[in-house]
């Protein structure tokens, strides 16, 4: 036999109303911390601008809803402010035009230019060590290597 059999219909709907009232903000407050950690700040602000809208566009005819629409506005700033204070809360990925810097050309040449005159101005670090090869007459020596070397030190 269920536990709920003997309850009468407004006991059932007051029942339901805690249960939402009391696990709601946790469910979704664990849901945002895995938005949050998921897909970082930026997915968090999406959602409460959609969340915003729809709860602004809920009508009612009930005299006090304008103001249970801003208590409930009001729950879900809090609970995007604690997601987004979250450590966990992957960050967002830094929009390249923050890092250029202002002015920077965007034609190729120019940037080949310019890349060319800081390699000319860091002579001679920026050359690779030159190759150079003698002739000696005479047979060919014989070139050990660093395992030949270490064997006959070993005997």
């Amino acid at each position: 036999m269920s536990k709920y059999q003997g309850a009468t219909a407004d006991r059932l709907r007051q029942l339901k109303l805690e249960a939402s009232a009391h696990f709601t903000p946790k469910m979704l407050h664990e849901a945002l911390l895995r938005l949050s950690h998921a897909c970082g700040g930026e997915s968090l602000e999406r959602f409460e601008k959609a969340m915003v809208a729809q709860i602004e566009a809920t009508k009612d005819d009930r005299a006090d809803f304008e103001m249970i629409k801003e208590f409930a506005i009001e729950q879900l700033y809090a609970l995007i402010r604690e997601a987004k204070a979250s450590p966990n809360n992957k960050q967002s990925v830094e929009k390249i035009d923050t890092r250029r810097t202002p002015g920077r050309s965007e034609e190729p040449q120019t940037l080949e230019d310019q890349l060319q005159a800081g390699l000319e101005d860091s002579f001679p670090a920026s050359d690779p060590p030159a190759v150079v090869s003698t002739t000696i007459p005479g047979t060919a020596k014989k070139l050990v290597g660093t395992d030949e070397v270490l064997k006959r030190q070993r005997q």
